[in-house]
C-alpha cells in the first residue's frame, strides 16, 4: 500500500530569523515510516524542518516542510497524483499563525529582524486545521490523527480523541501526552480504546488495523 506519514513540527515566521514552533522531534513518525517500509509498503514521509530526529540511510523519500500551509500544499499536490491508501498525520502543527507584530504605539513592525530594545505586541490568529482537510483530499484512504493532551485526565483526553474522529472523519486517533499518561491509546471510530505501552506496540497495532481495513475494503469491493 502507498502510505503517507507526517511528522515533526511546523513553524510560523515571526521575522526572517525567528519562528513560532512546537516541541516535536519527529522521531515517532520516522520510526513508524521505517517499520511501514520494512513491512513492504511504499512510504512517503513529510518531516518538519525543525525536527531533530533523522535516519542515517532512509529507504523512503523524506520531504521537508516549514509552515502548515507549506505541508498543506505538498499534500494537495500529492492528492492529485497516484492514489494514497493511508495517511498517518503525526506532525505537530502550530495552532496559531502570526497575524501582526506592532510596537507599543500600534505601528506595524516590518523589520527583517525585530529589535529587542523595545517591547512589541504579537497578535496570533488561529491556524486552519489541516487534519480537517485530509478526508476531502484522500477520500478513500485510511486516516489516522494524533491528539496530544496536556490538561485534564485520561477520560478527558479520550473524549477529545472522539471529538477529533467525528470532526475530521478519521478512522483512528492516537492519544498521548500528560493528560493520557504513559504510553499511547489507539482510539477507533467505534470508540474502542487499544492501549500501547510503547512505540513498537503502537506500530504493531497500526499495521494490524491497516490490514483489517484493507481486508474489509476488499470484501466490500468484491461483493455482488
Amino acid at each position: 500500500m502507498r502510505i503517507v506519514v507526517t511528522c515533526g513540527p511546523s513553524s510560523e515566521p515571526l521575522d526572517r530569523v525567528r519562528r513560532l514552533t512546537n516541541f516535536s522531534t519527529g522521531a515517532l513518525g520516522l520510526f513508524l515510516s521505517s517499520l511501514f517500509a520494512e513491512a513492504g509498503h511504499e512510504v512517503i514521509c513529510f518531516r518538519g524542518s525543525g525536527a531533530t530526529a533523522s535516519l542515517p540511510t532512509p529507504v523512503f523519500p523524506i520531504v521537508p516542510f516549514t509552515t502548515t500551509e507549506d505541508l498543506a500544499g505538498e499534500l494537495r499536490t500529492l492528492a492529485r497524483g497516484r492514489p494514497v491508501d493511508a495517511v498517518f498525520h503525526a506532525a505537530a502543527l502550530s495552532d496559531f499563525r502570526v497575524g501582526a507584530i506592532r510596537d507599543e504605539a500600534g505601528r506595524p513592525i516590518l523589520s527583517g529582524k525585530i529589535s529587542s530594545r523595545a517591547p512589541c505586541v504579537l497578535t496570533l490568529l488561529p491556524a486552519p486545521k489541516l487534519l480537517l482537510e485530509l478526508r476531502d483530499l484522500f477520500a478513500g484512504a485510511f486516516l489516522t490523527g494524533w491528539k496530544f493532551e496536556v490538561e485534564g485526565d485520561r477520560t478527558e483526553a479520550i473524549a477529545q480523541g472522539k471529538r477529533q474522529i467525528r470532526a475530521a472523519r478519521t478512522d483512528l486517533c492516537v492519544i498521548n501526552g500528560p493528560a493520557y499518561g504513559e504510553g499511547f491509546g489507539l482510539l477507533t471510530r467505534r470508540g474502542e480504546l487499544l492501549p500501547a505501552v510503547d512505540r513498537e506496540c503502537l506500530a504493531r497495532l497500526l499495521l494490524e488495523r491497516l490490514a483489517c481495513w484493507k481486508k474489509e475494503r476488499g470484501e466490500k469491493e468484491g461483493s455482488p
